[in-house]
């Protein structure tokens, strides 16, 4: 008398070789997420707890002013070119007045172009 064989059906075959290889499926994907949201909080109530979540300048000094350290680059290269009036400024001006390098000016004139923030006067002049 032989042994009845098992059917393994295409459903059985995927788990064995999800398991085998520990391949993480999407229940567990999303227990990791759960887990991560948990944590997240936790982490929030304990900053909220230790006073670490106040102001952006809270620890500044009386004297000093909020403005220049809340600008960032984009605001900064927005304001040279405001500044600059309805003529606009050239890329080499704009280089020279912020200081910053090349790649980075490029990225943030992309970025408050596409914002709509600056407008492209001609090629490489920008006004606002």
């Amino acid at each position: 008398m032989t042994k009845p064989k098992k059917n393994m059906s295409f459903d059985g075959m995927v788990k064995f070789f999800l398991q085998y290889y520990r391949i993480p499926t999407r229940k567990d994907i999303e227990r990791l997420m759960d887990r991560i949201d948990q944590l997240e909080k936790l982490i929030k109530v304990k900053w909220a707890e230790a006073g670490k979540l106040r102001g952006r300048f809270a620890d500044r000094k009386e004297g000093q002013s909020a403005e220049k350290e809340a600008l960032t680059a984009s605001d900064r290269v927005e304001q040279v070119i405001r500044d600059a009036g309805s003529d606009g400024l050239s890329f080499g001006d704009i280089k020279e007045k912020t200081g910053f390098p090349d790649k980075k000016l490029r990225n943030i004139i992309f970025r408050l172009n596409k914002n709509g923030r600056i407008q492209r006067k001609a090629r490489g002049i920008y006004t606002v």
